[in-house]
């Protein structure tokens, strides 16, 4: 019997520089959100070959502002934002976050992500905006997405919390729509431990999110002088009868900054993104492969020639006619010491918290069967060659003894 392997869902990388980082920030006393946070926005923008970056406390928070941006375009509470059903619940819970109705549109089967087909149906005369998701990285078929809004004249936020490293026709996810929601979260491939960010060319968007994620307040420079040097700003007290800028609040808000700490840790892992996302397309590519072939029980999305997939994580979904289920499947795989993680629900009708919404189950087939069919797993820096192969013969074990 093979000798069984420790194959984690993630890992954190956490380098020496990241350590000097955040010795340097705790050594200077300013540990809000200051000048490594700048910093963090400047390189994730030019990462990504955009403008603007705005760095945030969460991916969730990340969705949440980028859609609240939309109350300065003239939106009101409780207009309609059209998201994908199967996505990591953060998706539909920003949309509610933000004070407006989430719809929901079925996915397509063959990518995970929202089917385009489908979107149209759903608008209606409260729809503000499309949020398609890149979901396990693999891109929206944003060609259709984008002519759709154009068409009705709605905004496109990218949630592209798992979709670092990904392109779609040669742009970098999160760039083609009006703004990119991402995470950094612990096991994403750009981490800072918790947050998350918005990508945008729009200046006065950039502006009103540095307002929204500091309560509201009228302070929107690119960087603050108080918070990266404790100096004098002339700005606070430019119009004496409106008092101290930093007490007016324009807006509706949240407290939703990045800390020096968390960007230290991002600085340091945004030097070494080339190398990582290598590594993470390298174990992604094979294990996709891998599962091709132990086909025709387990499917997984493919690669087009217009896109690279950002190598988020493995999706694999249990084909309807398997001998064995999905849950059967993922003991197998967790008894030989390979971490899953299910591949989300179906927002408005296998989680619980969206149900008063009145969604009904059978509405949405596809995301319904991707929640109880389907599971991912990882393919961090961590995993080698050998880990990959301890893998794909753990699956081929389970569906030569499992299948008929």
């Amino acid at each position: 019997m093979t000798k069984i392997r420790r194959i984690p869902f993630g890992t954190i990388n956490i380098p020496a520089e990241a350590v000097r980082l955040v010795t340097e920030a705790l050594e200077s006393g300013r540990v809000s959100c200051g000048k490594m946070v700048h910093q963090f926005e400047k390189e994730f923008a030019r990462l990504h070959k955009i403008k603007h970056a705005v760095a945030l406390s969460s991916g969730t928070d990340a969705d949440t502002l980028a859609i609240a941006v939309l109350y300065d375009h003239g939106a009101k509470r409780g207009d309609e934002v059209i998201v994908p059903a199967l996505s990591f619940v953060a998706t539909g819970n920003s949309v509610l976050h933000a004070g407006f109705k989430p719809v929901f549109v079925d996915i397509d089967h063959r990518t995970l992500n929202i089917d385009p087909d489908r979107i149209e149906q759903a608008v209606t005369k409260r729809t503000i905006a499309i949020m398609p998701v890149h979901l396990m990285g693999k891109p929206a078929d944003m060609d259709k997405v984008m002519a759709i809004a154009r068409q009705h004249k709605l905004k496109v936020i990218e949630d592209a919390a798992e979709a670092h490293g990904g392109f779609y026709r040669d742009r970098p996810l999160g760039t083609i729509g009006d703004m990119g929601a991402f995470s950094t979260y612990v096991a994403h491939i750009i981490t800072t431990i918790e947050g998350g960010i918005v990508i945008t060319n729009d200046e006065e968007t950039t502006g009103i999110l540095r307002s929204l994620r500091s309560h509201g307040r009228a302070c929107k420079c690119d960087a603050c002088k108080l918070n990266v040097t404790g100096g004098f700003c002339k700005k606070r007290f430019a119009k004496p009868e409106l008092g101290d800028i930093r007490f007016i609040f324009e807006r509706v808000g949240f407290s939703s900054k990045m800390n020096e700490l968390e960007a230290a840790v991002g600085l340091a892992n945004l030097a070494n993104y080339s190398a990582i996302v290598e590594k993470r397309r390298h174990n992604l590519l094979a294990l996709m492969d891998g599962v091709k072939k132990l086909g025709p029980y387990l499917k997984t999305f493919s690669e087009e020639k217009h896109e690279k997939i950002g190598p988020h994580a493995l999706p694999v979904l249990v084909a309807k006619d398997a001998p064995f289920t999905r849950n059967e499947f993922v003991l197998y795989l967790e008894k030989h010491g390979i971490d899953t993680r299910s591949l989300f629900q179906s927002m408005p009708t296998q989680c619980p918290g969206f149900s008063f919404l009145g969604y009904k189950l059978g509405q949405f087939p596809e995301a319904e069967y991707a929640g109880t069919h389907g599971l991912h797993i990882g393919v961090h820096q961590d995993i080698n060659d050998e880990d990959i192969a301890y893998v794909l013969g753990c699956m081929e074990d389970f569906v030569r003894l499992h299948g008929r």
